[in-house]
């Protein structure tokens, strides 16, 4: 049976909002695999930010964020399920901070979620990771070098998709669990719907900028 640290308890705990006790009996339960911890503890209705998520939110706000200087602009829908949450300062607060996250993030994100990223693009970056590890790691089987690339493609997915990664200004937290947090404080499902992130002179050729870098900085000094 593999080892159940805290740490494993703990990104399950942030990612289903179960107490601490119920995560580790569904680590043990299911050998330590955190899809299926969390279905198990789905299925013993334990899983409380997942009944939430189950339901329908069509209410909800759509959030601008600026960059100082007008050099990098997002727009984020956030979904909820009455218009009472919408208005409530922890929900105007989350999708502040999720526009902000969006602009700040480098690299920044291209999908809500790894669902959204076309087999296509997906199989693309397989084929090249399998390409460079069989140059690199010539000799070893297909089956060691199919478990390499399945791990990079994973980190690949987890870099470009918005609930994966971690939150700019508290990176012990990814998104979705910021998220799962709100939904349980609330008792509503909330939802990341779409996204769209506009780079001053993006795509044309000009002095490179490290605008990530800027919009970092502002993140301190608000907080400072």
């Amino acid at each position: 049976m593999a080892q159940i640290t805290a740490a494993m308890v703990k990104d399950l705990r942030d990612r289903t909002l179960a107490g601490m006790a119920d995560c580790k009996k569904a680590l043990e339960e299911t050998g330590g695999d955190m899809e299926k911890a969390a279905e198990w503890l789905r299925k013993k209705g334990i899983t409380k930010a997942g009944q939430n998520q189950a339901r329908v939110a069509t209410e909800g706000a759509i959030q601008s964020y600026i960059h100082l200087g007008g050099k990098i602009g997002v727009l984020v829908e956030v979904n909820c399920q009455t218009d009472f949450v919408a208005r409530t300062d922890d929900f105007k607060n989350f999708c502040k901070d999720i526009a902000m996250h969006i602009a700040g993030r480098d690299p920044f994100p291209l999908y809500v979620s790894d669902e959204e990223i076309p087999a296509a693009m997906v199989e693309k970056e397989r084929a090249f990771h399998m390409e460079k590890a069989r140059e690199q790691q010539k000799g070893k089987p297909e089956n060691i070098l199919a478990n390499i690339v399945e791990g990079q493609v994973k980190k690949w997915k987890k870099d470009i998709c918005l609930l994966d990664q971690e939150f700019v200004k508290d990176p012990s937290k990814d998104i979705r669990s910021l998220m799962l947090e709100l939904s349980a404080k609330t008792g509503e499902k909330i939802s990341i719907r779409r996204f769209a992130r506009y780079a001053l002179g993006e795509g044309m050729q000009k002095k490179s900028e490290d605008f990530a870098s800027e919009v970092a900085a502002q993140i301190q000094k608000a907080q400072s």
